[in-house]
Formats: structure tokens, C-alpha cells, sequence
């Protein structure tokens, strides 16, 4: 196996960037997720390692070689794709075998390495079947056998449960990451979905218009996102971001709310008098009480209850900002009602209002 290394990556299609002065190191072995939306450059990102497509600038090493001008087939990698690629008029151990057998592979070798294959994803039963035969989750199954087969250097996943039902989805992302850790191999996996990130990756490397704008473990990312959009992209519900003043070291002014609460962390490195800020923090870490007390405290307006059964999301109006706490599910109040709202100061994240980095 070996890691995979992008030194200043670049591909444009005419006018277009699809992927800017990309950096970033794969670890041998790691569990690495690209995580973004739609037309952030995820996709652009695998098909420059799998050697589709040619970066218009930067170099691509496996290992300690450069990869830039090494042809798809030689790179040593397999592909599972969004909808898996399968030959329908073929049976399920034909399928696996395929690039075992296009490379002339003897077929006592073929034969041993399907069924190992069959057997460590629990489909041996399903060897003689054909393709259209199979429900979502077992043809799932089947790509990813045929990926494994050929013993690749590097895996490459674009969006493979998205076809998936929901339920096969939770179960699948258990055993797609205790297959990537029994095999120790690189695994790159591309997803817009941050809770398949969030619960397989060992890192996350976030996306946006082309750009990497974060790599970090998904503990990292959730709790201290390198900037505003991050922050709101990430988490369910995201990061409130309430709009603001600097005033001095340690205060500043949410729209709308008086007098200024004080954040001691703050010391507003950079910032002058009247800067616009956000203030960053996560529904989780925001109570909801009907009396003040100790700590940061604003007053606040009910504006809707949203139950989730285990927990119910509690919309509130401060100041001008509709903020959402999570509340435990039996958590009572009406549309309306007068409150006030607890920040978990430790756990506040400030953004700079014009940049939307993070503010020391």
C-alpha cells in the first residue's frame, strides 16, 4: 500500500477551475473523506488520482512516485462508483472476477481470490446469480468485490452508497470502514453526505468551489472549524452564527441584543472597534431555561419546536438571529414564550464578519 501525496494541484476545463492549488498528504493505510457540495470539485479531485483526467498544474506521487503522466492502468488502483458499473448479463463471481481475467489471470488463481473475496463480504451464496437479480445493497456488495480482488494500492469511492437506502446505509459505513481497516489499504472516499464522513473517516479534507479549505479529523472539523462556512456546513443542525460587533478585548454585541455579553477568550487579534464579527456555537451548547443563570445569558423569544424523538430542537429568537438549541425530548414550552439562553462560553467559536475566519 502506499500514501498518496497532491503538491499544488490544479486542473481548469477552459475558464473553469474545477480544483485550485490543491495540497495534501494520504496517509499509507488512512481512511480519508472528500466532503462538499454539489460541484465543489470532489469528483475532479478522483479522477486526477485515478488518472482520467490530467492536472493542468502541481504533481501527483504514489508513494515516491510521480503519477502525472502514468496511465490509468498502470496506476494500480480500483474504482467504486455512484452506480456501481456492473455487467448486468454476467453473474456476480464474473463480475468480481473481470479484472482479474482481462489480465489473463489463471484461472485456478481467479477462482481462489473471488471466493476469498465473496467470503469476506458475505455473498458466497450469491456467486451463481445474475446481476439484475440482486437488491441495491448486495450489487453494493459486488462492486466493492471486484475493487478488492485485484489487491489495489489505493481505493477510490465516489458517492458509493448514495443509491443505497437508508437503512443499508448505516449498516454499510460499519462495514465499509472494518473492511478498509482488515484490508490496510488507502482508502479515498468522496461523499456529500457529512455523516458517512463524519462516522467513517479517519481525516476529513472539506471542499468548496475547488478548493481544499480544511483537512482535519472529523472530531477537529466539527468542533473547531477553520472559518464561517465550514462551520454552518457541518453538523445537523450546523453551527448557529449570529451577526455582531467587536467592541473590545473580550466583548462584543449580537445584532440586537443588549448590553454586550463578554467573552474572556477573546482578544480580538487584528480586529478594531466595530468590526463585524459572527459568533459561532453549536445547537447543543446553547440552553434553554425560563430563569437567568450563571454565565452568558440573553433573553429570548420561542419561535418553534422541532421533535426529533430522542431530542427536540428548539428554535429561538435572540435579538435579530434565530438561534436552534437541542433540548432533551421531553423539553416543554410554548410558540412565544419568553426565555432566556445559555451560551457554553468553553465551547464559542468567533469569525471574523469580513473574511469569516477564525478570530483569536
Amino acid at each position: 500500500m502506499v500514501s498518496v501525496v497532491l503538491k499544488d494541484v490544479t486542473k481548469r476545463y477552459g475558464n473553469v477551475t474545477a480544483l485550485e492549488g490543491a495540497n495534501l498528504e494520504i496517509k499509507d493505510k488512512e481512511f480519508l473523506t472528500i466532503l462538499g457540495p454539489s460541484g465543489g470539485g470532489k469528483t475532479t479531485f478522483l479522477r486526477l488520482l485515478a488518472g482520467v483526467e490530467t492536472p493542468t498544474g502541481g504533481e501527483i506521487y504514489f508513494g515516491d512516485k510521480p503519477m502525472n503522466d502514468v496511465p490509468p492502468r498502470d496506476r494500480n488502483i480500483s474504482m467504486v462508483f455512484q452506480n456501481y458499473a456492473l455487467f448486468p448479463h454476467m453473474s456476480v463471481f464474473d463480475n468480481i472476477a473481470f479484472p482479474l481475467t482481462v489480465r489473463n489471470t489463471p484461472k485456478d488463481k481467479v477462482d481462489r481470490r473471488v471466493k476469498e473475496v465473496a467470503g469476506l463480504l458475505s455473498i458466497s451464496n450469491l456467486l451463481d446469480r445474475k446481476i439484475r437479480q440482486l437488491s441495491g445493497g448486495e450489487q453494493q456488495r459486488v462492486a466493492l468485490g471486484r475493487a478488492i480482488v485485484r489487491q489495489p494500492d489505493v481505493f477510490l469511492m465516489d458517492e458509493p452508497l448514495s443509491s443505497v437506502d437508508a437503512s443499508m446505509r448505516i449498516a454499510m459505513r460499519t462495514e465499509l470502514k472494518k473492511l478498509q481497516k482488515t484490508l490496510g489499504t488507502t482508502l479515498i472516499y468522496v461523499t456529500h453526505d457529512q455523516t458517512e464522513a463524519m462516522t467513517m473517516a479517519d481525516r476529513i479534507a472539506v471542499m468548496k468551489n475547488g478548493k481544499i479549505v480544511q483537512v482535519d479529523s472529523p472530531q477537529v472539523v466539527y468542533d473547531a472549524p477553520r472559518n464561517s462556512w465550514v462551520a454552518s456546513f457541518i453538523g445537523n443542525p450546523p453551527m448557529n452564527l449570529i451577526p455582531g460587533s467587536f467592541i473590545s478585548k473580550g466583548q462584543i454585541e449580537l445584532s440586537g441584543v443588549q448590553p454586550p455579553i463578554t467573552v474572556k477568550s477573546l482578544k480580538g487579534d487584528g480586529l478594531v472597534a466595530g468590526a463585524k464579527v459572527q459568533l459561532g456555537i453549536r445547537p447543543e451548547d446553547v440552553e434553554v431555561g425560563f430563569s437567568p443563570k450563571d454565565g452568558i445569558v440573553c433573553r429570548a423569544e420561542v419561535y418553534l419546536l422541532e421533535s426529533l424523538g430522542d431530542s427536540t430542537i428548539v428554535d429561538i429568537k435572540v435579538g435579530n438571529s434565530i438561534v436552534k438549541a437541542r433540548e432533551k425530548s421531553d423539553f416543554t414550552a410554548q410558540v412565544g414564550d419568553k426565555v432566556f439562553v445559555k451560551f457554553n462560553e468553553r465551547k464559542m467559536t468567533i469569525f471574523d464578519g469580513s473574511t469569516g475566519m477564525v478570530v483569536s
